[in-house]
């Protein structure tokens, strides 16, 4: 399904707002091209009316007294009344003439001398005319007054309904849009939930965030601006090309030649726009990846004095954003306005050689009021055909926008299911496991042990070894492909992700905290999580007397990733949320390797009580913290290559004796 009708659709979530819109704008539309036609008829039927035909009459309604006669114009008699004499008026330059008598044929009109010569081809006529005055040409064009009063009435009438429904189309049309948006980032933001933890490892947080942000609002401009003006555009075009047709269908089929100009122009147009829009997200994405990384790392930054390599790198990027907004620029400068410029020219050419050398005769039954018309619904038509023209550029950035999007909601994910299952005891065995991030390259190579209900497995090796690639396939982030994984006998695999890990804690290396409060990084907003489960978690495990100074307690505000707190305090709070959702799995990963000596004894006291009735998998460098293991598995490039306790290990005099040996010999030569 291509971007367009996926977006298309999004709009269809809302159909009966749009639609409701779409009437109303065709009502405004409508009232809004009705002003031209009221126009040609003041013009025509009142104040150009004044030379149609009149006939003599009796004092009554309507009827204009001159020369002690009166008279009406032939449109005012009722079928009952009687006509008499007729008579005409005539403009000639910039006088009107009475004339007490029907013209035989009307053309090229001269006056000299109160004789009045119609010329039409070799046809020559004299009539005696008295020229008006102004209060006699007033009091002939007094009937008419009402007429046009009415017709300007209905004329600001309209304007104010057009008015109106405008207003209601374009708040009823922003509130869908606002709506799809809203709707559109609400299922991104669900769908980054469901995708696999392998999907972040090779994209930055930046561009994630850039796809959520930058982009939807880009598509908010679509629904917002876009779609209104090429709808309203193409109701106006329409309603504009009907009134055309009805005035005079020849000059009307030849402003047809606009459509198939345009639409020629829009796909030219798009070849290019589109190719520098995938480029100038694509950059845009990038910065926001880098502004992130260097906002998180700016202390390394800054320690390392990379200031000037990391600006280096960013005006790179900036400098491609920049050259390639250029571009699009210099094509939408080149075309939008030249275009339909050069388009508004060539038909007010066509209309100047139609009217100028066919209409403007004297036999022309064409009226002043037409002209008026046929100028106002041209000058009319290019509004929409310019807000078109105008608004492609921003259509682009839409497509390209919602590529990226549907691209990133195209990526397969994994439902979250709310399924629960039973507390399990937490028997885990690895039986024979492989597995490898890249195809065929595997980090892992048949792991086959057991850890048993209650027991403590220490996972030992240099790094690369495969120490967390083994807990990533355990909390299911990954599955494997070789072997499988069986916890109380049955495979993982066969339970819902989420399922699992409600009965997993981890604890990192580094811990992850969000903004809010202490008490809420340890429940997480979890409702199960009561604040007396809270403070005894943190009691637990030794956080009383740390956090006992601080102003507000167990509330006290975390900033973005616990920026504010020690690495020991944000350790703490981590052990706290482990032990508060009781899970009957824990994994450790290397959790006191960031922690001072006094906030280890507390953490290993408290860890301890964490580790009663549950399987405990710790990963560690600093190997005496694991001598009192159950099972230690030393790794080395993927492979388990000893197992046993501290004491059997080092009996063995391998490859742990000689790591232990190391540091211990590290330790000494340190103090």
């Amino acid at each position: 399904m291509t971007t367009g009708r996926r977006l298309a659709r999004y709009g269809l979530s809302y159909k009966k707002i749009i639609i409701a819109a779409l009437v109303m704008l065709t009502i405004s539309v409508i009232s809004d091209l009705a002003g031209p036609f009221i126009a040609k008829n003041i013009i025509d039927q009142h104040i150009l009316g004044i030379e149609s035909l009149w006939y003599e009459t009796t004092k009554g309604n309507q009827a204009v007294e001159y020369n002690e006669k009166y008279y009406k114009r032939e449109k005012y008699f009722s079928r009952s009344e009687q006509k008499g004499k007729p008579i005409r008026i005539l403009q000639v330059g910039s006088k009107f003439v009475f004339v007490d008598q029907e013209l035989a044929f009307d053309g090229e009109r001269n006056l000299h001398d109160g004789t009045l010569t119609v010329k039409k081809d070799s046809d020559v006529v004299n009539y005696q005319a008295i020229v008006l005055k102004g209060t006699d040409l007033l009091a002939f064009y007094q009937p008419e007054i009402p007429g046009i009063f009415k017709l300007i009435a209905i004329y600001f009438g309209l304007l104010v309904i057009s008015a109106i429904f405008q207003y209601g189309e374009r708040f009823l049309l922003q509130k869908s849009a606002n709506r799809i948006i809203q709707k559109m980032r609400e299922d991104i933001f669900a769908h980054i939930q469901r995708l696999p933890i392998k999907y972040f490892d090779n994209l930055p947080a930046g561009k994630v965030v850039a796809r959520i942000t930058n982009d939807t609002e880009a598509i908010r401009e679509l629904y917002v601006t876009v779609l209104a003006t090429f709808f309203t555009s193409s109701i106006y075009i329409t309603g504009i090309y009907v009134a055309l047709f009805i005035l005079n269908m020849k000059l009307a089929a030849i402003c047809l030649l606009l459509l198939p100009i345009l639409y020629a122009w829009m796909l030219i147009y798009r070849k290019f726009a589109s190719k520098y829009n995938r480029v100038i997200r694509s950059r845009n994405s990038d910065i926001n990846a880098m502004i992130n990384e260097s906002i998180q790392g700016m202390s390394i930054i800054q320690a390392f004095s990379r200031e000037k390599e990391t600006k280096a790198d960013f005006e790179k990027l900036n400098h491609e954003h920049f050259m390639y907004q250029n571009k699009l620029l210099r094509l939408n400068a080149l075309t939008s306005h030249n275009l339909v410029g050069i388009l508004r020219n060539l038909i007010f050419v066509t209309f100047i050689w139609y009217f100028g050398g066919q209409a403007l005769v004297p036999s022309s039954i064409i009226s002043l009021g037409m002209l008026y018309a046929f100028v106002d619904y041209i000058n009319r038509l290019f509004q929409p055909v310019q807000g078109i023209v105008n608004q492609l550029a921003n259509l682009e950035q839409a497509l390209v926008a919602g590529e990226r999007v549907f691209k990133l909601l195209d990526e397969p994910g994994v439902e979250v299911s709310n399924e629960q299952i039973p507390r399990y005891e937490g028997n885990v065995r690895f039986d024979h496991v492989s597995f490898g991030y890249k195809e065929g390259e595997y980090v892992l190579k048949d792991i086959d042990f057991e850890a048993k209900h209650g027991e403590t497995v220490a996972l030992v090796g240099h790094t690369g070894s495969g120490k967390s690639s083994i807990m990533n396939l355990l909390f299911r982030f990954y599955d494997c492909q070789k072997g499988k994984i069986i916890i109380d006998g049955k495979d993982i695999e066969t339970f819902p992700r989420q399922a699992i890990r409600n009965h997993m804690g981890i604890v990192l290396q580094d811990p992850y905290l969000f903004t809010g409060t202490i008490a809420a990084n340890v429940s997480l907003n979890d409702p199960s999580i009561t604040r007396e489960k809270v403070e005894q978690a943190l009691k637990d495990v030794g956080a009383e007397k740390v956090f006992k100074n601080l102003e507000n307690g167990y509330d006290e505000p975390v900033m973005e990733k616990g920026s504010t707190l020690s690495s020991g305090q944000r350790q703490l709070i981590s052990f706290a949320r482990a032990l508060a959702f009781n899970p009957a799995i824990l994994i450790l990963d290397e959790a006191t390797s960031s922690i001072d000596t006094e906030t280890e004894a507390l953490i290993q006291e408290a860890m301890d009580v964490l580790k009663k009735g549950r399987t405990t998998f710790i990963i560690a460098h600093r190997l005496s913290t694991i001598r009192n293991a159950d099972q230690i598995l030393v790794l080395d490039r993927g492979m388990i290559v000893e197992k046993g306790t501290h004491d059997e290990l080092m009996e063995r005099h391998g490859k742990y004796y000689q790591m232990y040996q190391l540091q211990q010999g590290g330790t000494e030569l340190a103090g």
